[in-house]
């Protein structure tokens, strides 16, 4: 890549059409040499709105695709969780706080949405620290905080914990679905049907656990892991760096996004989370299945502060299966593009989803529903 290329960025921003062309012509330069078709995942969700929002799948030579993977934490969250916070949503005296996306996904009963109708208190927070807000406001309430996301929100749930106790604030629980992305990854390697040729990796997942977690697919799986910031010079300066990888043979874990993230992470937040949390020997990722050691759950000593335990009595704990025309599982697993599911875009929209794909800001459906790229 040319000096001049990397003053561009820095000159105009990460959002620039000139530096986009110009990176988009060193890929079509780079894919004359491929000697195969290659599959890029992006595992975040994130990066399937930019990549949707900027057109960037459709200034890509044919030979270079995209596929979209299990990085979006509404979209894996499975319906029998979902029936725990709506439960919980309706039991007396209880105020239910959890993040915008969670509202409109579709459980079993019904959505947290439908929750507020029939009379629960459910709150929607930007920052999990309100909940310290609502809890002193509401001294004979119990406040319940239904904590949801991969390793970029945990350090923030870890803080909340640690602000309630030290506040001595005794009328807050704890739901805990934090999930972890190398697990799933993992999985979908493991998969001898998988279409993944290389990653793009998270970005706010990477700043807080550090690269060191992709080290694996490099070297066991053999697959090239670029980490991409979210802006649509990021991806498309990480898609060049994949496929210089290929053409040199090379299989590594690079960072792209260096302005951000580092090979130890943030060691800080890490403590803080390995303070309250312990790994689950199972969790079920919503269209994926039952995945070992993939999500996290408060360690015995908190689990005074446990909602999950205790209310034990009243939640379930079957698996419920997907509406059977939704094939939000094939596209969290790269096997499947929104376009290809029959209700896309009719029975199922953001007014009406029929599943978490279409529900959440991070949902690949949402991201062709929104921006319209469906060639």
């Amino acid at each position: 890549m040319s000096k001049k290329l990397e003053l561009k960025e820095l000159y105009f921003g990460f959002r620039n059409p000139q530096t986009i062309k110009a990176y988009a012509k060193l890929i079509e330069e780079e894919s004359k040499k491929l000697t195969h078709d290659v599959n890029i995942m992006e595992v975040c969700g994130g990066h399937t709105h930019t990549i949707m929002k900027y057109g960037l799948n459709q200034i890509l030579p044919e030979n270079v695709k995209f596929i979209h993977g299990p990085g979006c934490p509404v979209c894996i969250m499975p319906k029998e969780r979902i029936d725990h916070a709506y439960i919980l949503a309706l039991q007396k005296d209880v105020i239910l706080i959890t993040l915008g996306d969670m509202i409109k996904v579709p459980g079993s009963h019904g959505s947290l949405q439908d929750a507020r109708a029939l009379g629960a208190d459910v709150r929607f927070v930007y920052s999990p620290a309100d909940t310290l807000k609502i809890a002193l406001q509401n001294p004979d309430k119990t406040v319940i905080f239904f904590a949801i996301g991969f390793e970029t929100t945990t350090p923030m749930t870890s803080a909340l914990i640690n602000m309630a106790i030290k506040q001595n604030i005794k009328n807050i629980l704890f739901h805990i679905n934090h999930v972890t992305v190398p697990e799933p990854m993992r999985v979908l390697l493991d998969d001898e049907t998988n279409k993944i040729d290389a990653f793009i990796g998270p970005a706010h997942v990477s700043v807080i656990s550090g690269s060191k977690i992709y080290d694996e697919f490099a070297k066991k799986y053999k697959k090239p892991l670029v980490v991409s910031g979210f802006e649509p010079v990021d991806v498309m300066k990480s898609l060049y760096m994949i496929l210089k990888q290929f053409n040199e043979k090379r299989c590594e874990v690079e960072v792209e996004y260096s302005r951000s993230v580092t090979k130890e992470g943030n060691t800080e937040a890490q403590k803080l989370n390995e303070k309250f949390f312990e790994r689950r020997e199972h969790f079920r990722w919503r269209g994926i299945g039952d995945i070992a050691q993939s999500a996290l759950k408060l360690k015995d000593e908190f689990s005074y502060l446990d909602a999950e335990a205790l209310y034990r009595d009243i939640l379930p704990s079957q698996m419920i299966d997907d509406h059977k025309l939704c094939i939000c599982g094939d596209i969290l697993k790269g096997k499947a593009n929104p376009k290809d599911c029959k209700v896309f875009s009719k029975a199922c929209t953001p007014s009406t989803p029929l599943g978490s794909c279409m529900v959440s800001s991070e949902g690949a459906c949402a991201a062709y529903y929104k921006y319209g790229n469906l060639l």
